[in-house]
């Protein structure tokens, strides 16, 4: 759907002006700009990263969960946390981490202090596999993303992408990606 103002508007004689919703605020020729070129990168950041961990039999998404957990002391974190961190739903995540479990790279266990929730723990064959393959993301990232910025635009990027991300969370939209009724974890 485009962000521009449409060539035409709606005809009067099909809404009533007790039904009239207001017009948005259309984009200008640079924000629409820069939104194309946003949504393009992005796509196209995610698929080389994608296809770089790929060909060491990962996805990013399954990186990206088990790089986490390599960074805790003790190398486990609630389904629920990670959940959130990842912008993932439960049930994806619970997939994922099932094909992660599959290869031995975690188990899930009981939390500890709430035996209802569930924690994702890595286990030391998959802290072997994020110690081989961190080297590849790395490497994948600063070719992708960081050899195309300056140092202040990168440092800009990463508030940019924090103030975004702080402004949806605060208007609860996504709250259904880290909530399943009845569900802890």
């Amino acid at each position: 759907m485009s962000t521009r103002t449409p060539m035409s508007t709606h005809s009067p004689s099909t809404h009533t002006p007790s039904t009239h919703s207001p017009q948005p605020k259309w984009l200008d020729a640079e924000e629409q700009h820069a939104w194309r070129e946003y949504l393009r990168a992005t796509r196209l950041l995610e698929s080389a990263l994608d296809r770089d961990l790929q060909a060491r039999g990962l996805q990013l998404s399954e990186y990206e969960i088990i790089s986490m957990l390599s960074e805790q002391p003790d190398r486990r974190l609630r389904m629920s946390e990670i959940a959130q961190l990842v912008v993932q739903s439960r049930s994806r995540l619970t997939h994922t981490a099932g094909r992660l479990e599959k290869r031995g790279w975690v188990r899930r266990e009981a939390c500890p202090s709430d035996r209802r929730g569930i924690e994702l723990v890595l286990t030391d064959l998959g802290y072997a596999e994020i110690q081989q393959m961190a080297p590849t993301h790395v490497d994948s990232v600063r070719r992708h993303l960081l050899a195309h910025l300056s140092r202040d635009d990168i440092l800009a990027l990463g508030r940019a992408m924090e103030a975004i991300s702080a402004g949806i969370r605060s208007t609860g939209v996504c709250d259904e990606v880290s909530a399943v009724v009845g569900q802890p974890a």
